[in-house]
């Protein structure tokens, strides 16, 4: 793994992500241009993601294409809502997603297969915490999925709210050229399954603003098989004393792991950012947390309340 060139530090950043410039890289961080999309009409979504990687394809992956410049101990971390403001409105649906793409960077969801192979948004095992039911989102069509409540159990106000596709979820991401998303992959995928979820980030235009992660060491190697050069971060409970050669061994630019991880292993940090691999931490909601990590540099904070960390680490910033 190469060493990442420098960037700009997000701390002085616009609030617009730029399009990265690298050759190759570019032309896929918009959508296809009107003649393109006329030229595409009427084609199945892998077509026209197989037509779209084949057009323009990187060499090269950084963390810091997506997180910006690696951070020191003491600097901010990267806010990241995980499933969406679940602080304002029922996790992973559309209102949450979307109030945290509004405010934030970076957003956090999972996507599992519906039983006919729709992406959906969706975290847990089964669906009895969030809609009263025993099954899974596996064990159901798309169609069924779609009838679900997934908001009364949140607040009355919220009742009829829906499991999102990722399709509807990556069209709202695509409107917002400020945010980013973290999508994790739940359980294992075949290469097949995740060819389904690449080739909608290529037809919205998504690369290089969508990271896919995975607590599934076959899944990240089905998206190194699928798709090599898309973003990917692995999510593991407890980091290695030196995670370079993992990361290198699987073409990730990140791990996500907790804040007990990088406190017990303080030195892989600064190893992986000399490898240019950012480190991330989840999910923390406490104070405590979030000056415990940002101490040791890590490169961003997935908490259900990104709007109380907002503050915290403006009040807490340098010269404040």
């Amino acid at each position: 793994m190469r060493r990442a060139p420098d960037a700009v530090d997000p701390a002085t950043a616009p609030a617009r992500v730029p399009s990265i410039r690298r050759p190759g890289l570019r032309r896929l961080t918009v959508p296809p241009r009107p003649v393109v999309r006329a030229a595409l009409a009427g084609m199945g979504v892998a077509a026209v993601a197989s037509l779209l990687w084949t057009v323009s394809t990187p060499t090269d992956v950084y963390a810091i294409d997506v997180f910006g410049a690696l951070r020191q101990p003491g600097e901010a971390a990267a806010i990241i809502g995980h499933r969406g403001d679940r602080s304002m409105a029922p996790e992973n649906t559309m209102p949450a997603l979307e109030l945290a793409m509004d405010d934030l960077r970076y957003v956090e969801t999972d996507v599992r297969l519906t039983r006919d192979g729709v992406p959906v948004l969706f975290h847990d095992t089964d669906l009895e915490r969030v809609a009263g039911r025993h099954e899974r989102i596996e064990d159901l069509d798309h169609a069924e999925v779609a009838r679900l409540d997934v908001g009364s159990w949140y607040a009355d106000q919220w009742s009829g709210e829906r499991v999102p596709t990722l399709d509807a979820f990556l069209d709202a991401l695509a409107e917002r050229e400020g945010a980013r998303a973290l999508v994790e992959l739940k359980a294992a995928w075949t290469p097949d399954e995740v060819r389904r979820v690449v080739d909608l980030v290529e037809v919205h235009g998504l690369r290089g603003r969508v990271v896919l992660q995975s607590f599934s060491i076959e899944t990240l190697q089905s998206v190194q098989r699928v798709a090599p050069t898309m973003p990917r971060i692995m999510l593991i409970r407890e980091l290695p004393p030196d995670p370079v050669p993992i990361a290198e061994q699987l073409g990730v630019i990140g791990f996500g792991t907790t804040a007990a991880s990088v406190t017990a292993a303080q030195g892989a940090v600064d190893l992986a950012h000399a490898a240019g691999i950012a480190v991330l931490c989840y999910t923390l909601n406490t104070q405590e947390t979030w000056e415990q990590v940002s101490a040791l540099g890590v490169d961003g904070i997935i908490t259900d309340q990104p709007s109380d960390l907002d503050a915290w680490i403006a009040s807490t910033a340098p010269g404040t």
